[in-house]
C-alpha cells in the first residue's frame, strides 16, 4: 500500500477530514486525530489506537505494525508498514483507529451533558 491509499481508505469513513500536522496529511473525526501520515518518508502510517488495540495488532502481525518509539508508542500510537499491509489489513486498522475515535468523542459529548 501507499501514502495514497491510506489516504483515499482513511477519508471514506464517516465524517473523516484531512487536515495539516505538522506539515503532513493527519486525518480526524469529530475535530479529533485517528490517523496521520507523520511518517511516510519512512513508509509509514500513523494509527492511534489504544495500548490493548496496539498490543493485538502487533501481537497478530508484528511484521506490519509497530509501536511508534517513546511516549506516544506507550499511548497506543502504532507503525502501520505501508509496503507490507495489503488493503484489507489497512482498511481494517484504520477503521479501528476511525472507530475507537468515534466512541470516545461521543461518550466525552454524552459526559458534557
Amino acid at each position: 500500500m501507499t501514502p495514497a491509499d491510506f489516504q483515499r481508505i482513511a477519508l471514506s469513513f464517516e465524517g473523516a477530514e484531512e487536515f495539516p500536522h505538522a506539515g503532513l496529511p493527519a486525518f480526524r473525526v469529530g475535530g479529533r486525530r485517528f490517523a496521520s501520515l507523520a511518517s511516510q518518508a519512512a513508509g509509514y502510517g500513523n494509527l492511534v489506537l489504544t495500548p490493548e488495540q496496539q498490543a493485538a495488532f502487533v501481537e497478530d502481525a508484528p511484521e506490519i505494525f509497530m509501536p511508534i518509539p517513546g511516549g506516544f508508542g506507550r499511548m497506543g500510537h502504532t507503525h502501520i508498514r505501508l509496503a507490507a499491509a495489503d488493503e484489507d489489513i489497512l482498511t481494517g486498522a484504520l477503521r479501528t483507529a476511525w472507530k475507537m475515535r468515534v466512541e470516545k468523542n461521543a461518550k466525552k459529548k454524552r459526559g458534557a451533558k
